[in-house]
């Protein structure tokens, strides 16, 4: 059976950068576009050449190789001819190949927000339409608020999208812009439009308001639209867009639509797909969401003992796929429910291949419960348990041992009569029998700490010269100002990888320098492997 081709249409550079708290350089939008090229979508849509200096400059030169480069715009202004108006003219006279349009399909925003009137938005969607074309470049319509606006007066909305497919469009994209239609009316709503308008021409544009973009993408495509439009990683204003991660993959290798559709994006493209989306996040610096559905770190995790026994047997009883397959891997978790398939598991994907029968195992595991009884917690702390695991088979050298380490706070004022606060560390080390002592002054005691004993690690400081801590989280676990307190570090160094450490104390000082400690001392293990 000759399968059917799905277009894949990227929009985080445009609807993505509405995401509260996300600006995007040129720079960034350049480094984006390659990460969107190689992934292998049809459609890189940059933003407004017009609007503001990053678009502007962005769309002097045509930024893919593969993808076909879209400018975003408005369509002309009621009153004006195409060439007296400036935002037109900038998509027109901008290096992108096709330009994708945004129109009001919903009478009610046409009449009361623009102040025009019905006929006169469906001239300006046609005569947008036709000067696109007739300066060499692909158009494409999206038609804003338009499941709204079918509720509101089906047939005026329906005569947009119509108006846009007469006039010569490749893509009429029906908007859920307000991201809260429910899957059923999408796919009502699609069939009834594709008596005016031929699926093949139809896209669909969701938000996630409801958590359903995905959903709704889906249910858009089963009812016949062959042009999809979403984000990386589902970024977007207000609850984000349809997330491209999540929908790649399930067009890719779920039925009935890999046995009905093919996309741009090959094996090798998709294997690379939890690279790109943790790229993308590095990027924006921020942690992965580690429950993203196929990419995320907890995707494919596994916490029972029974159920990691079972996975070992048949990863299919736990896996609704091969992680693989989407550059994914399994991560049989260590916590107090685990067993020794977790621990097998686990032990091999750290460096070490032990036997089931060795000793060793049960001490391993006895260790680790009895720590998790005291507040460690091992599922989140992959190098913490690392180090631990070598540690018990007696395979991690001790690169240095801390003598001691000690802070001070000081609340003062300064010469200019300004309240500050100073903290100060000390911290001495020994490294091959040579006893070095470093201080410095932190952004709090912590942060004093951690610059204090990376400062001078003798023979090994050049080793962590990229060593970064990323993210810091305290937990109280008791309750109350002399609760045990459980302190998880995240760090990662330039190859991109990121760790996690724990530590645990009555003392918070001494929980995060424990925390710290194994950071630096996971990263020399790295290191020397």
């Amino acid at each position: 059976m000759t399968k059917e081709r799905l277009y894949l249409f990227d929009t985080t550079l445009r609807d993505g950068a509405q995401t509260a708290g996300i600006e995007f350089s040129v720079e960034d939008k350049i480094t984006i576009t390659k990460l969107l090229d190689d992934l292998g979508v049809d459609y890189i849509e940059g933003g407004y050449p017009g609007a503001n200096v990053v678009d502007t400059e962005f769309f002097e030169k045509d930024r893919t190789k593969n993808a076909i480069f879209t400018a975003f715009g408005m369509t002309k202004r009621a009153g004006r001819s195409v060439d007296n108006d400036p935002g037109v003219q900038g998509l027109l006279n901008s290096a992108a190949k096709a330009v994708c349009f945004v129109a009001k399909a919903w009478d009610k925003q046409i009449e009361l927000a623009m102040g025009i009137s019905q006929a006169e938005n469906i001239d300006a969607i046609e005569t947008s339409v036709a000067a696109t074309l007739e300066a060499g470049k692909e158009c494409i319509v999206d038609c804003e608020h338009f499941f709204d606006g079918y509720k509101s007066n089906p047939d005026y909305a329906i005569s947009c999208a119509q108006a846009a497919f007469r006039a010569g469009a490749r893509w009429v994209v029906l908007c859920d812009t307000n991201g809260g239609t429910m899957p059923d009316e999408i796919e009502t709503i699609i069939e009834r439009v594709k008596q005016a308008v031929p699926g093949d021409h139809l896209g669909i544009h969701v938000h996630n308001d409801t958590e359903q973009a995905v959903a709704n993408t889906l249910a858009a495509v089963r009812a016949g639209v062959r042009h999809v439009q979403g984000t990386l990683n589902g970024i977007g204003e207000r609850c984000g867009n349809a997330n491209l991660i999540s929908l790649i993959p399930t067009f890719a290798l779920k039925k009935p639509f890999c046995d009905q559709l093919e996309i741009g994006v090959g094996t090798k493209q998709l294997e690379s797909l939890t690279t790109i989306s943790r790229q993308f996040d590095e990027l924006l610096n921020r942690a992965p969401a580690r429950q993203a559905p196929y990419v995320g770190a907890s995707a494919f995790a596994t916490k029972a003992g029974i159920h990691a026994s079972a996975i070992l047997k048949d990863p299919s009883s736990y896996e609704h796929i091969d992680p693989a397959l989407v550059g994914n891997e399994r991560n049989v978790m260590v916590s107090q429910q685990a067993g020794k398939s977790n621990l097998l598991s686990v032990l091999e994907r750290v460096g070490l291949t032990v036997k089931k029968d060795d000793p060793r195992l049960d001490q391993l595991l006895r260790k680790v419960k009895e720590r998790e009884a005291r507040g460690y917690s091992y599922d989140g702390a992959d190098a913490s348990f690392a180090l631990l695991a070598h540690h018990t088979f007696g395979q991690l050298p001790e690169y240095f041992r801390v003598e001691s380490f000690r802070t001070s706070v000081e609340r003062r004022y300064n010469a200019n009569g300004e309240l500050i606060t100073m903290s100060e560390a000390v911290v001495k080390i020994e490294v091959d029998g040579e006893l070095l002592m470093s201080v410095a002054e932190g952004n709090g005691p912590v942060n004093a700490l951690d610059l204090a004993m990376r400062k001078d690690l003798g023979k090994y400081s050049d080793r962590i010269d990229d060593l970064e801590l990323v993210d810091f989280k305290v937990r109280i676990l008791d309750g109350g100002t002399g609760a045990v307190t459980r302190v998880l570090v995240e760090s990662r160094d330039k190859t991109g990888e990121r760790w996690f450490t724990v530590g645990v104390s009555p003392n918070i000082i001494d929980a995060s320098f424990e925390a710290l400690y194994e950071s630096v001392t996971y990263k020399l293990m790295k290191t020397e492997s």
